[in-house]
């Protein structure tokens, strides 16, 4: 590579990283649309010294304060063990602390899983259990969808079909 080359194509990433920088300053507070969903969330996840693919149809996300991210979204886990796809399903990535059934979360990033005693599960990603939170039942929900975020006043909550657990940014 020439210097000319090496100069435009420190450029052009200069460029796509300020680019990528305003794009989550114009998010607004509130729940992420599916394009910035799409843009936001990683293709693959670290989780238990494996990368599993993301399910980005499956992912879904907030914004506090229009630049803090909350992403929560199921991934492929056929590549683990029984006893990790039994407690994992999705990715956790939160940028804000946060309240979970009651429980603190820090910000970082975790796995996550609703269990079949229905309880919901936060991980690290080495697979340690952090901390359960009871999970509730909605019953009235039309159409559940495998996972998605709906917002309930100051809080949200995160679904998996017709279970939830309210996230509540502190």
């Amino acid at each position: 590579m020439n210097r000319r080359q090496i100069f435009v194509t420190l450029g052009l990433m200069v460029v796509m990283v300020a680019s990528a920088l305003a794009q989550k300053a114009e998010i607004k507070a509130g729940l992420l649309t599916a394009e910035e969903v799409k843009t936001l969330a990683p293709a693959t996840y670290y989780f238990r010294g494996q990368s599993a693919t993301v399910q980005t149809r499956n992912t879904a996300g907030f914004s506090v304060g229009g630049s803090k991210l909350v992403l929560a979204g199921l991934v492929d886990t056929s590549g683990y063990s029984s006893s990790v796809q039994e407690k994992y399903q999705g990715l956790f990535i939160t940028e804000v602390k946060l309240s979970i059934g009651g429980k603190t979360l820090a910000p970082g990033q975790y796995g996550f899983g609703f269990l079949a005693d229905g309880s919901f599960l936060i991980q690290d990603v080495g697979a340690n259990d952090l901390f359960t939170a009871a999970t509730n039942v909605d019953d009235k929900l039309k159409r559940p969808v495998p996972l998605k975020f709906v917002a309930e006043g100051g809080a949200y909550r995160l679904y998996a079909g017709k279970k939830f657990v309210t996230v509540k940014p502190e």
